[in-house]
């Protein structure tokens, strides 16, 4: 019997390389770049690349590349931009919308809303941004006042890369500790938004602001009335972030005033919030895509031929240095001993100090932001910006590094604790510490 030859034109769609993938696949790999160690990696795996490039024989390209104008006809409407530029003002704005959404459903149902709940993170987040900004001005003041503007660059933190050192180190530390750093991060987010909005405007034009009123409101009316209608939301997003570009406001503040109206309580049919799935649907694209992208056009640092003694007594290098490793740590970790010192106010009593001083650690990451902040204050591309990219990357790893060698000591303990507390010698199915408790504490 002839064997049956399979008809070419009915193969099935798994035979063919690159083909769409099923529903299924698709929401696993959605699920995947949600998580913080993922989207954490993929920032690292950018600012890698960019690293590498620009060090390369081929680092020329790499300059180009950035400076490439997509759209030299868009100067009309102030959109003549270069693919750098595009990555920070455009792409980082739909970082900004997540991260507002985030905002907005922290003040309206998380740790935020409880002012006594939130009172311990926000104090953090404060004492996190004050002191490394008077680290920074204390060594450039002392070394002549150069590099001033650069104050607000280590009083950042970066919530991605944080969260996935934190994932990645902590499997048995208190869950606790994961909802401080992600509240004392969100804090942090909502005043770097307003240090760029106020302090980083070069140039403010109040009709194209005004104007921009009119797709936020519309954006606003649509979603308080659950209408989800991508071809109208989107477009209205993209107004609002032009409208804004255009009035010399850092275009990512559009993001965030999108995200902030959406409404965060769920409708009268239960299930999740407005913010919770829009920030469920978007969050991939932000990790998965614009953050990582931002990060290879802004991380990539040239040192070939550059004296590299020069650049580390560089005063703004050892200032942001100096603000992410030692005034985050001083600024988390004291302010927060002293509202527990002086009011009501205590830690959970699962997280011990040690703990703390290692998410205190922890926060002197600061990445996206304080890389946008730099190029902000010293212009992209400037002798001082290239200087403040390899001070960010070094602060960075540093606050990384430490906190990593704290929070594991830790995490080990956690651990011992778990497995003598889960232990059965005498195999009766229950733990041996459980039977040791009185009878009125089971």
């Amino acid at each position: 019997m002839p064997l049956h030859t399979p008809n070419p034109d009915q193969r099935r769609p798994a035979d063919r390389l690159f083909s769409r993938r099923s529903w299924p696949e698709a929401r696993f790999l959605a699920d995947v770049l949600r998580t913080e160690t993922v989207g954490g990696g993929l920032l690292l795996l950018g600012a890698v690349l960019a690293l590498l490039w620009a060090n390369s024989p081929w680092r020329s390209s790499y300059a180009e590349l950035g400076r490439w104008v997509p759209w030299p006809g868009g100067a009309a409407l102030h959109l003549d931009l270069s693919l750098a530029t595009w990555a920070a003002d455009g792409l980082l704005a739909i970082f900004f919308f997540v991260v507002g959404l985030e905002l907005k459903r922290e003040f309206v149902a998380g740790d935020l809303r409880d002012p006594r709940r939130a009172a311990l993170p926000v104090v953090a987040a404060l004492g996190g941004m004050l002191v490394p900004a008077l680290c920074y001005l204390a060594v450039t003041t002392a070394a002549g006042g150069t590099g001033l503007r650069g104050w607000a660059i280590p009083t950042a933190t970066d919530i991605a890369f944080a969260l996935a050192v934190l994932a990645v180190v902590g499997s048995h530390l208190p869950a606790g500790l994961r909802a401080f750093l992600l509240t004392l991060a969100v804090v942090d987010d909502l005043f770097a938004i307003t240090i760029i909005a106020v302090f980083y405007t070069a140039e403010f034009h109040p009709l194209p602001l005004l104007a921009a009123l009119v797709p936020i409101g519309l954006f606003a009316l649509l979603v308080q009335r659950r209408l989800l209608w991508s071809w109208a939301l989107v477009p209205l997003g993209v107004a609002a972030w032009a409208l804004v570009h255009a009035s010399g406001v850092h275009a990512t503040v559009a993001g965030v005033l999108l995200g902030f109206t959406v409404p965060v309580l769920p409708s009268r049919g239960g299930g999740p919030g407005l913010a919770e799935r829009l920030e469920h649907r978007w969050r991939p694209l932000s990790a998965g895509f614009a953050v990582p992208v931002f990060a290879f056009f802004a991380a990539g640092v040239t040192l070939v031929g550059t004296d590299l003694g020069e650049v580390f007594t560089d005063p703004v290098v050892l200032a942001v240095v100096a603000g992410l490793v030692l005034g985050k740590t001083v600024g988390v970790f004291g302010s927060t001993y002293l509202l527990a010192r002086f009011t009501r106010a205590e830690l959970d009593e699962e997280i011990g100090w040690s703990d703390l001083f290692g998410v205190a650690l922890l926060a002197g990451i600061g990445f996206t932001v304080s890389l946008l902040i730099g190029e902000l204050a010293f212009g992209p591309g400037s002798t001082a910006d290239e200087r403040v990219k390899a001070a960010v990357l070094l602060g960075s790893v540093a606050a990384a590094v430490l906190a990593t060698m704290v929070l594991r000591r830790r995490n080990a303990v956690y651990r011992r604790i778990a497995e003598r507390e889960s232990r059965d010698d005498d195999g009766d199915g229950i733990p041996d510490v459980y039977q040791e408790r009185p009878a009125q504490e089971r």
